[in-house]
C-alpha cells in the first residue's frame, strides 16, 4: 500500500510505502531459511542454530536486508502503478518502521519522467530537403567500381609517383622520442589519398625501392591527440615495394565482368536506380531529423541528469559491441584516438540530451494521438526482423516474450509519430541537393584506412529519436538467442538500513 505522494524539485517524487506485518513476517521467515545455513553459534552445528537464539545473539535485524529485498520489488511495482508515476532511476528507500510483527513502513524517493507542455507539432515550417541523383553521381560510382576492379601491377624499374601504392615501413619521432601509434610495417599507402598528415605522402614521391629516408612534417593544430597538436615530427621511412592500379576499360565487357548486366548502359541504369533509392532514404531521414530537431529546440523540458547518463551508457554499450566485432574494446579505440571514456562522455552529453528530449516528445505525441498497433502489424514487423537476422519468422515469434511484443508495439507507435510529423510539416519550395552516396550493395573504396569506422555513429547527428528506430534493437537478444528465454527484469534498490595499425592522420 502506498500513499502521501509528494513532488519535490528536479523531477523527484517521494511517497510512503507500507508492507503489511503479515507479508513482512513471511519474508522474514524466508530470510531466516536462506541465511541460517551460513550462521554458526557455539554449541550448535553450522546451520542448526535456533532462530530465537540467533536473533538474541545478533538481533533480528540480521534478517532485515534479505526480507526487504524479497518484498520490495512487487510492492514497489504495485505502488508506482497505483500512483501512476514513471520512474527513470533506481529508487532510494528509507526504512521508517520495521520488525517481524510490525508493518514495514518505508519512504521512497525516486526520479520520474519530467512533465512538460507539448506545443503544436503539426504544421511545423521547415526548408524543403530533396536529394537528387546527377549524371556525375552515376559516373563517380562507376569510377569506384572501375577502381575496385583494377589490376595491381608491380613496379621495379622506377621511383614512386602520384597514384602509386607504396608499401612502406615507418616510425615517427617527436623531439627524438617515438610516440604511440606512429609505427607501421609493410603498410600500403596510396600516394595522394590523404591518409597521413599533410606533407607526408608528397615526400614519398621520387623515392626508390629499398631507399631509407626521413620525412619531416608537423602535426595539424586540430590533431586529435593533445600531446601531438602542432608538433614537428620526423618519420624514418623505407620503401619496400611499389605498385599501381591498371584500370579496366569501361565497356560492355566490363559490365559483364562486374555485374549481371550485358551492357554498360544497363549497369549505369542499375547504378542510378540504387543511388536514387539511397537518395530517397537520405531525404526522408534528414526530414525526420529536421522536424524532430525543430521540436526539440522549441520544447522546454527539464530533463533529469540520470536520463542523460543512462543514454550515454547505452551509447557506450552499443559502441563496445561494434568494436568487439572488430577485435578491440571501445577503450582501446578511444586511446588510439587520443581520448578517454570521460572525455567521450563529456563530448556525447549534448547529443544524449537531445535524444532524450526527442524521445520524451515523441512519447507525448503517441499519447496525444492515441496510436494503436494491430497484432497483424506486429506480425509483419516480426517477419521484417526475421529477415534482418536471417532466421525463420515463426521461430523468432515463438521466442518473443510478452514484454518483447509490448516493446515492439511501443516502438512502432513512435515510428508512427515520426511519420505524422514529417507528413504534416510545411516544407518550403524544393531546394535540390545532389547525393554521391554509394549504391546500397556497394561500399566505396576506403580513403582513410587507418581509422576505424565502428564508432562513427557516436559523433554523427543524433537528434533523431533512437526509440523511433529501435524496433530491431528491442528483440535483438531474442533473435540472437532464439532458444533462450529473455531474463526477467530485476528491481534494484538503495537501502538506508545496513547496508596495430597506426593512427597517423
Amino acid at each position: 500500500m502506498s500513499s502521501v505522494l509528494d513532488k519535490k524539485e528536479k523531477n523527484t517524487v517521494e511517497f510512503t510505502m507500507t508492507v503489511s506485518a503479515e507479508a513482512f513476517k513471511a519474508a522474514m521467515d524466508q530470510s531466516f531459511k536462506k541465511n541460517v545455513k551460513k550462521i554458526t553459534l557455539p554449541g550448535f552445528r553450522k546451520g542448526k542454530a535456533p532462530r530465537k537464539l540467533i536473533e538474541k545473539a545478533y538481533g533480528e535485524a540480521v534478517f532485515y536486508d534479505d526480507a526487504i529485498d524479497m518484498v520490495f520489488p512487487a510492492e514497489y511495482e504495485a505502488a508506482i502503478k497505483e500512483l501512476a508515476i514513471e520512474p527513470v532511476d533506481v529508487p532510494k528507500l528509507d526504512v521508517k518502521e520495521i520488525g517481524s510483527d510490525k508493518d514495514l513502513v518505508m519512504t521512497i524517493s525516486v526520479t520520474v519522467k519530467p512533465e512538460f507542455e507539448l506545443g503544436e507539432y503539426k504544421g511545423i515550417k521547415l526548408d524543403e530537403i530533396n536529394h537528387t541523383v546527377s549524371d556525375e553521381d552515376v559516373d563517380k560510382e562507376l569510377a569506384q567500381k572501375q577502381e575496385r576492379n583494377a589490376r595491381l601491377v608491380t613496379i621495379e624499374d622506377r621511383a614512386v609517383k602520384e597514384g602509386d601504392i607504396a608499401n612502406i615501413n615507418f616510425e615517427g619521432f617527436v623531439d627524438g622520442v617515438a610516440f604511440p601509434g606512429g609505427k607501421g610495417e609493410n603498410y600500403d599507402l596510396t600516394i595522394g589519398s590523404g591518409q597521413f598528415i599533410p606533407g607526408f605522402e608528397e615526400q614519398i614521391v621520387g623515392k626508390n625501392i629499398g631507399e631509407e629516408f626521413d620525412v619531416n612534417v608537423s602535426f595539424p593544430e586540430e590533431y586529435h591527440a593533445e600531446d601531438l597538436k602542432g608538433k614537428p615530427a620526423v618519420f624514418k621511412v623505407k620503401v619496400n615495394s611499389i605498385q599501381y592500379k591498371e584500370m579496366p576499360e569501361l565497356d560492355d565487357e566490363f559490365a559483364k565482368d562486374v555485374s549481371e548486366f550485358d551492357t554498360l548502359d544497363a549497369l549505369k541504369a542499375d547504378i542510378r536506380a540504387k543511388l536514387e533509392e539511397q537518395a530517397a532514404k537520405t531525404t526522408l531521414q534528414e526530414k525526420e531529423n529536421a522536424v524532430i530537431d525543430k521540436l526539440v529546440d522549441s520544447t522546454k523540458i527539464d530533463v533529469p541528469e540520470c536520463m542523460v547518463d543512462t543514454r550515454i551508457e547505452n551509447i557506450i554499450r552499443e559502441n563496445n559491441m561494434r568494436m568487439a566485432q572488430q577485435g578491440m574494446s571501445f577503450d582501446q579505440y578511444l586511446s588510439f584516438m587520443g581520448s578517454n571514456l570521460d572525455q567521450f562522455k563529456t563530448m556525447m552529453r549534448p547529443n544524449a540530451l537531445k535524444q532524450v528530449k526527442a524521445n520524451l516528445i515523441l512519447e507525448a505525441i503517441v499519447k496525444a494521438e492515441a496510436f494503436e498497433i494491430t497484432d497483424e502489424a506486429v506480425d509483419a514487423k516480426v517477419v521484417e526482423m526475421a529477415e534482418m537476422y536471417h532466421m525463420e519468422a515463426d521461430k523468432l515469434k515463438a521466442n518473443l516474450q510478452e514484454q518483447d511484443v509490448a516493446n515492439i508495439k511501443e516502438d512502432m507507435k513512435m515510428e508512427k509519430a515520426v511519420v505524422l510529423l514529417v507528413e504534416n510539416a510545411k516544407w518550403s519550395k524544393p531546394r535540390a541537393k545532389s547525393t554521391t552516396k554509394a549504391a546500397a550493395d556497394e561500399k566505396p573504396a576506403a580513403t582513410k584506412t587507418t581509422k576505424s569506422t565502428a564508432a562513427k555513429s557516436t559523433t554523427a547527428k543524433t537528434t533523431k529519436s533512437t526509440a523511433a528506430k529501435s524496433t530491431t534493437k528491442t528483440t535483438k537478444a531474442t533473435a540472437e538467442k532464439a532458444e533462450k528465454a529473455p531474463a526477467k527484469k530485476k528491481t534494484e534498490t538503495k537501502k538506508a538500513v545496513k547496508e596495430d595499425k597506426p593512427e597517423v592522420e
